[in-house]
């Protein structure tokens, strides 16, 4: 890459070292953290309506 380019990008001109470690190292934990999530709303998910509403609307279940 030409040097008039770095000079106007900044970001083009630094290098994939120290100064992404803190990039990696949060996408990491993310990473981590949502594997290790105890959450999973599939098993909070409502899939309907239940005994008491079908009793209360005379439904038989």
């Amino acid at each position: 890459m030409p040097a008039a380019i770095a000079a106007l990008h900044p970001r083009f001109a630094r290098s994939a070292g120290a100064a992404d470690a803190p990039a990696w190292r949060r996408h990491l934990r993310n990473a981590l953290a949502r594997m290790c999530d105890p959450y999973r709303p599939e098993l909070h998910y409502m899939r309907g309506p239940g005994p008491k509403w079908r009793q209360k609307h005379g439904l038989g279940a």
